[in-house]
């Protein structure tokens, strides 16, 4: 992809625009989720076929990943996300329309697909700007996607609670999503691909680098991923909590991660990239260690605080590594994010079904260790440190232009 030349000013503006793709990203996601239920009673699925259902967000967005850097070449970097965040933005509506459990495998294949292509597009985006200020800012950016679910889970939340229809409001928040998402995408860097740069395949396996940096937020993600859809559970179930405070937990777990998140920049700024996922690898092994010996629900609550702190920054740190580590930033970053969806996917099977066998808290074991290979594998996202050279060269200091 062409560098092109930017002003300083224009490249701020950038990273605030692309701040707001990933909040209204974000916010898609969390409009989505509170309103499964409604959407499992009107397409009369059972739990079972339920689960089914929801795997194919993900096996969509595996597949069509790869297809983000072509589309990014084809038509340029700030027109692929504008209609990549508008037909993702728009397939929210999918889900609550379907009748059938195959109209609604169908739909969240669709939904999972545009979710993954323009996650790719916007992550290469915050990686480009992220270089050309020579300074972290995908720890914010994945802050502003953060904020964006929840926002986006309130608003369900007050649609559930007033018994609104899905599909109206599903209607409405696409539509405002896509406005705000087509106004945020005109700021956005027009990069353009050289003359003489080839067009990406449209499906390559990853380079090797992105399987290991992949590797490294496969096992953050586990971590959310059982964290997110298990805490609850750990609670009630284990400590006999009530559903309250069982809720609570997971509700700090999200905040926790999400506060981090927004301020993780100015840490790796200081401390680098390898540094502040050792660290981070600690707080999270020492989170879930609580969770597995402290047998007291302050305690538990405490360690899924900790755990949500310490993975926070670990995946904004894979797609920058991504971006700077090869020569295709898009197919590297299109790897990455594979791999973590794919654990997204797998991670609450998993601990179910390792529940089931044994316990939740040998299922919560296995999230220790998997922190604990955050702090031995760190180095791997040593291209992410702002001391190595980069692919894109930095700002030029050259009068502000329109964009």
């Amino acid at each position: 992809m062409s560098t092109g030349i930017y002003g300083r000013r224009e490249v701020k503006h950038a990273r605030y625009a692309v701040a707001a793709v990933f909040a209204v990203h974000g916010s898609v996601t969390g409009s989505f989720a509170t309103r499964v239920p409604w959407i499992q009673d009107h397409a009369g699925v059972s739990a079972g076929q339920l689960g089914l259902a929801l795997a194919f967000p993900a096996l969509g967005a595996s597949l069509a990943m790869p297809l983000a850097g072509s589309v990014s070449h084809r038509f340029g970097a700030r027109t692929a996300l504008r209609g990549l965040l508008a037909l993702w933005t728009l397939a929210l509506v999918l889900p609550s329309l379907a009748p059938n459990l195959l109209t609604l495998c169908l739909a969240l294949f669709v939904y999972g697909a545009t979710a993954g292509m323009s996650d790719v597009a916007m992550n290469a985006l915050g990686v480009e700007i992220e270089n050309r200020l020579d300074k972290s800012i995908m720890s914010g950016l994945h802050g502003m996607w953060s904020a964006g679910a929840l926002i986006g889970s309130a608003a369900g939340t007050l649609a559930a609670h007033l018994g609104a229809d899905a599909r109206t409001h599903h209607l409405l928040a696409a539509a405002v999503l896509t406005v705000t998402g087509l106004v945020a995408c005109t700021w956005v860097l027009d990069l353009q691909p050289a003359e003489d740069e080839d067009p990406p395949p449209r499906f390559a396996l990853p380079p090797r680098s992105a399987v290991l940096i992949g590797a490294v937020g496969f096992c953050a993600v586990f971590a959310e991923g059982a964290s997110l859809d298990w805490s609850a559970v750990y609670l009630r179930d284990e400590l006999q909590t009530s559903a309250g405070l069982a809720a609570a937990c997971t509700t700090g777990f999200t905040l926790t991660m999400a506060g981090a998140r927004l301020v993780g920049d100015t840490v790796v700024d200081r401390f680098g990239a390898v540094r502040t996922v050792r660290v981070s690898g600690v707080l999270a092994a020492l989170g879930g260690l609580l969770v597995v010996i402290g047998g007291h629900p302050a305690v538990a609550m405490t360690g899924f605080a900790l755990m949500g702190l310490g993975i926070a920054v670990v995946v904004p740190l894979c797609f920058a590594a991504a971006g700077r580590a090869g020569s295709n930033p898009s197919l590297a970053i299109a790897g990455v994010a594979t791999i973590t969806y794919t654990s997204g996917l797998v991670a609450p099977s998993a601990i179910g079904g390792l529940a089931q066998a044994t316990s939740l808290v040998v299922s919560f074991g296995l999230v220790t260790l998997l922190a604990c290979c955050l702090v031995v594998f760190a180095r791997v996202l040593r291209a992410g440190d702002r001391n190595r050279p980069k692919i894109s060269a930095p700002v030029a200091e050259v009068p502000d232009r329109q964009s």
